[in-house]
């Protein structure tokens, strides 16, 4: 059946439990009393939390606040404002819900300094005053400032509540501290110190499964069991884990556990069948998505827009775009709107498989039904046209990205630099370049594959150097790739001993070479009539424990050949198959080309045999 048939206690010890992850982080709070002499605070919340006569930065990690934020924060701050200077009508909690109200639109380093503002005021705070600057410093990923704040709430006489801690195992595996929040939550329920509540275990099961730590994650759910939790929670966690089992490519215990939530009388939600639908659709059995989509309707689960999504997506990529659309007017018919990401799906499937016009049918159908394209669409259309290279209709979509008031990102650029770069317009791909960093664009390493690969295959090699030399000189991190690169560039460019050159540099650098790093070398060598360098270069490859590929051993079997040294390219093909790799195309071709010279020779006719396949 195809898919879119589917549907017709006591405190924590004072010292050495937490104070010891940053002794010397800055202490938000000295005692209840504080300093009364202060500045007025203005709307640019120029204090620091750490250093009132410090601006507060910009932190690139923190989240951006919506775009009506600005007038939010301004009204918040004129409020502030209005109760420091009427301290008799105004409380702590008044500030508490105020301050709250500044971390919803995310201006975390703002809160800090007025929290920082209230104690120099001399307003005695709370435990919940505490709990937010540590919310606050674990969402700007510093958590260890948070511990310091846990701190001053035991110096302060307070009890942390269950929420603070709550925050604070958020706050380690944000920053992937998942060793750290596992200890601190054993800590928390053999001391009995604090009661973990649902959102606790929650918490944890949450970041152990995106950590990859699926098993430990189990085994903490195992124990969360017996604590009768409610139905929600449990429905949570099993569809976190089985989310995180998927991922693992353990579909089959994914299933199983979907039992078993069903028999201990625990009903699965659309969360958790879309993520087992998006696990077998990775494996490819659309027998069992078509069950799974029939058992949520009757199970009276109707998957949402996420749900068909995925399919759709799946679909696509295997090359089942048909289906992928007979899929989309299901979801219509069953009142799910399509999304942009249902069309952006759509059409990676039509440009994978190189039906451009179709492809821009669906972007044009897109935008008729009044949605905006993302740069997510423009950069998957622009993708397909390079590949078929189709490359004035890319550079239109490109222009028409800033028409439309949309940003390029890095992955347009390099796009569009691909694909100036296969159609050999370097010329276009310099200016662009040079475009991209003019409008403050930083190029990722993947830019510098590109811009490298492509002056290397058109044959500017020493550009291509030059560049790296550049790279070199800067404090940009390349790797053993960009070497690959050029290794191979200058090789088949005839400058084999610049190829040398760079291939010990490698060594000599600390980094560590790859089969393909060795493939670049054994080629120029090969191509220079070097066999039996080459042949040394694979033994040190090796030793060296860098295991040869397919490719490797017809690098150099071709080499043979091309020296009318059959006998050694046929030893080294019985090695090569012997190690289940097989041979190229064209490397059967030049054995069945010594036919006419050698085709009574045993060894030749019996290793043709072998290579080539009866029908």
């Amino acid at each position: 059946m195809s898919i879119g048939a589917v549907f017709s206690s006591s405190h924590f010890h004072r010292q050495g439990t937490f104070l010891y992850y940053f002794a010397a982080a800055p202490s938000l709070l000295c005692n209840r009393n504080g300093n009364n002499n202060v500045a007025n605070v203005t709307t640019t919340a120029s204090s620091s939390i750490v250093n009132p006569n410090r601006s507060i930065s910009t932190n690139p990690s923190q989240p951006k606040p919506p775009k009506s934020a600005s007038n939010n924060l301004e009204y918040a701050l004129v409020s502030f404002n209005q109760m420091l200077k009427s301290r008799s009508i105004f409380s702590i909690y008044s500030i508490n819900k105020l301050l709250g109200s500044i971390v919803k639109i995310g201006h975390y380093q703002t809160v800090l300094s007025l929290i920082k503002q209230v104690q120099l005021h001399g307003v005695p705070v709370t435990e919940a005053t505490i709990s937010i600057g540590i919310n606050c410093y674990c969402r700007l990923n510093r958590v260890d400032f948070g511990f310091s704040l846990l701190g001053s709430v035991f110096k302060l006489g307070y009890e942390p509540t269950v929420v603070t801690f709550n925050t604070l195992l958020k706050g380690l595996f944000a920053q992937d501290k998942h060793s750290e929040a596992k200890k601190l939550l054993v800590k928390l329920v053999s001391e009995k110190q604090i009661e973990p509540n649902a959102l606790t275990y929650g918490t944890v099961i949450n970041g152990l499964c995106k950590s990859g730590n699926t098993k430990i994650a189990i085994e903490l759910f195992r124990n969360m069991e017996t604590l009768n939790f409610e139905a929600d929670t449990m429905v949570y966690c099993y569809s976190m884990i089985i989310d995180s089992l998927c991922k693992d490519r353990m579909i089959n215990d994914a299933m199983n556990l979907l039992v078993e939530m069903t028999e201990k009388g625990v009903s699965p939600n659309v969360v958790t069948y879309t993520s087992l639908i998006h696990g077998l659709c990775n494996f490819g059995q659309w027998k069992e998505v078509a069950r799974l989509l029939r058992e949520m309707v009757d199970q009276n689960v109707p998957p949402d827009a996420h749900t068909f999504n995925v399919v759709v997506d799946a679909l696509c990529k295997e090359g089942m775009v048909k289906e992928a659309e007979d899929v989309i007017e299901v979801m219509i018919q069953r009142g799910e709107v399509p999304t942009v990401v249902t069309y952006n799906a759509l059409m990676d499937g039509y440009c994978l498989q190189g039906q451009m016009e179709e492809a821009r049918k669906v972007f044009d159908s897109m935008v008729n039904r009044g949605l905006q394209p993302s740069i997510i669409c423009y950069n998957t259309l622009i993708n397909g046209y390079c590949k078929k290279r189709r490359i004035d209709e890319a550079m239109h979509l490109f222009k028409e990205v800033s028409q439309k008031g949309l940003s390029h990102d890095i992955i347009t650029y390099n796009t569009i630099l691909h694909g100036l770069f296969e159609k050999g317009e370097c010329g276009a791909a310099r200016e662009l370049f040079s475009e991209m960093l003019a409008g403050g664009q930083i190029p990722d390493l993947w830019t510098y594959y590109i811009l490298l690969d492509g002056l290397c295959k058109n044959r500017l090699v020493a550009e291509a150097l030059s560049m790296f030399q550049a790279i070199k000189n800067s404090e940009i991190c390349y790797d053993i790739d960009c070497y690959n690169i050029l290794i191979e560039g200058t090789s088949k460019g005839g400058s084999l001993e610049i190829a040398r050159e760079l291939f010990n540099e490698v060594f000599s650098k600390g980094l560590k070479p790859d089969a393909y790093t060795y493939n670049g070398m054994i080629g120029g060598l090969c191509r220079k009539g070097l066999m039996d360098e080459a042949k040394e270069l694979l033994m040190q490859m090796e030793e060296k424990g860098c295991f040869p590929n397919h490719f490797t051993y017809n690098l150099i079997v071709q080499g043979y050949l091309k020296r009318s040294e059959s006998d050694k390219a046929i030893v080294l093909l019985d090695k090569m198959l012997a190690r289940g790799f097989s041979a190229l195309a064209s490397t059967i071709s030049m054995l069945i080309d010594l036919l006419p010279t050698r085709g009574q020779d045993p060894t030749l006719l019996n290793m043709i045999q072998k290579l080539v396949p009866r029908k």
